[in-house]
């Protein structure tokens, strides 16, 4: 894909909605990864706009994109979203994408060793909390002190960065709750 012109970047770093995003973009423009994970995937539209501006840095045969979401399984209380079909047709010419059906936790368990370490791990705030606490042990896996992690507030306004850290702490909590 070509480079992203001036007037794109500057306005899916400072202008795009929703704002929250943004610091998304703008890490991504500055140190493109090569494998990014994301688990909860909405309506795409964040997905599109962050494979395109990978792509603008590196050719998409390079960019690794593996999602993770309910898709057609959405409950009626579940944010709305695409279809598994919809987001492969939308997605396959950004990069090379892998798209993994089924709540967060039972894919993560059964992928975690063949996914490998990730550059960039985007967490939605649209996963159950249930799901998302029995999955800090495989992201623990899958992460090094190198990756960046992105977690949505509840409500969508923003996403903060989360250190690898806070990540193992996290994995150690969720150990403890199963041993007892």
């Amino acid at each position: 894909m070509a480079r992203m012109g001036l007037l794109r970047s500057l306005w899916l770093t400072r202008l795009s909605q929703p704002s929250g995003e943004r610091t998304i973009y703008r890490q991504v423009l500055r140190t493109p990864p090569g494998r990014i994970l994301e688990l909860g995937m909405g309506m795409l539209v964040r997905t599109e706009r962050l494979l395109q501006a990978v792509g603008s840095r590196r050719a998409a045969a390079d960019v690794h994109y593996v999602g993770l979401d309910r898709f057609e399984a959405r409950m009626p209380t579940d944010p709305p979203g695409v279809s598994l079909k919809q987001a492969h047709q939308r997605l396959h010419a950004l990069a090379r994408v892998q798209l993994v059906p089924g709540n967060v936790d039972s894919s993560l368990s059964r992928l975690c060793n063949h996914l490998g370490v990730f550059d960039l791990v985007l967490i939605s705030a649209a996963n159950d909390e249930r799901h998302l606490a029995r999955c800090w042990f495989f992201l623990q896996r899958l992460t090094t002190s190198a990756t960046t992690v992105f977690v949505e507030a509840s409500g969508g306004a923003r996403w903060t960065h989360l250190p690898k850290s806070r990540i193992d702490e996290l994995a150690a909590q969720s150990v403890l709750k199963r041993a007892g």
